[in-house]
This record gives structure tokens, sequence and C-alpha cells, in this order.
């Protein structure tokens, strides 16, 4: 399973660089033509702010696979195996509920502005509204996966804390750890 959710990583992160690479095209060609020929094209900004949206939802999602979401350790950091054990599942229930509610408003969304056309494009509004219906299917099975994990003890006491101070000392940590994520002697 872990191999394949790395592979459908890939496959959102390869999405991204798409997007990103759209959006530079779209908005470098769109400032060309209008200081060096007194024209745009009229679709230029409308597809570069949607390909913005799902690019941010779509990097959420790898956000939450590969443990990169923010937070600080200054509480959990000071607590036994079992005080992080319980913030961990309250964590991640709460995460499950913020879920549910970007999937309940976002399939409210959806519905409301499937007959909306945009301005430019003439397509559906609805299809940008869709991303956070992808979202939270997506982001879900991650979530309960993770919190199963927790539940079944199946967590190491390096996965109790996913809170990285800096990049720096991630890194130097990373190298000290080794594959079952305990430290190298």
């Amino acid at each position: 399973m872990t191999r394949w959710l790395d592979q459908a990583c890939k496959l959102v992160e390869g999405l991204i660089a798409l997007l990103l690479a759209a959006m530079v095209v779209l908005v470098f060609g769109n400032v060309v033509l209008r200081y060096g020929f007194n024209s745009s094209i009229t679709i230029s900004e409308e597809l570069s702010r949607w390909f913005f949206v799902w690019m941010t939802f779509l990097g959420a999602i790898v956000g939450v696979k590969e443990h990169g979401h923010l937070g600080t350790d200054m509480l959990i950091g000071r607590l036994g195996p079992t005080g992080k054990r319980i913030c961990l599942v309250i964590a991640y229930v709460l995460m499950l509920g913020v879920t549910w509610l970007i999937f309940s408003g976002s399939l409210a969304q959806t519905r409301i502005n499937w007959d909306v056309q945009a301005p430019a494009s003439e397509w559906s509004m609805g299809l940008l509204y869709g991303i956070g219906l992808v979202f939270a299917v997506a982001t879900t099975p991650l979530l309960i996966r993770e919190l199963w994990r927790v539940l079944s003890g199946q967590a190491t006491d390096a996965d109790l804390v996913m809170v990285k101070e800096s990049e720096d000392l991630a890194a130097v940590e990373e190298l000290h750890l080794d594959q079952s994520g305990t430290y190298k002697k």
C-alpha cells in the first residue's frame, strides 16, 4: 500500500509541475503580449487563477501524505509516549473533521456553481470548487490510515512528534535515524 501511495503522490507532484509550467507560460505570454503587442489572451488570467487553486490543494494532499504540515512541538515534546499518542489521536480526529467540512462545503459550492459559467472560458465554475472534493476524498484515507497506525500501536516514537523545528534539524535527524525510526548508535 505504501508503494502505491508513493506512486500516486509522484503522479500528483507531476500534475502540480505541469500546472505550474502552464501558469508560467500563460502569465509570461500574457505579459509579453501586453507590453510588446498591446494585446492579451483573455483566458490567461482565469486559467492561471484556477491552476493556482488546484496546485494549492494538490500540494496539500502531498503535504498530508508526507506529514509536511506546520506545527509546533513545544507542548508535545514535553509529554510522555501516552500523552503524545492522545494528542496525535485528537489531532487526527480534528483533521478528519476539517476534511469533512471542506468536503461538505466544496460539494455545496460545486452544486451551486455547476451551471454558472466562468467569464472568460465559459467553463463550469463547479470545476474550480471541485478541487475541494478531490482534496477531501484523497486525504481522508490517508488520515484514517495514520490514525489507525497510532491507535493500533504501529506508530513509532518518532512518528508521535511529526513537527521539526527547522529543515536543517530535520536533515540532521534523518541522518541519525535507522529504518525503524530509532537513533543509530
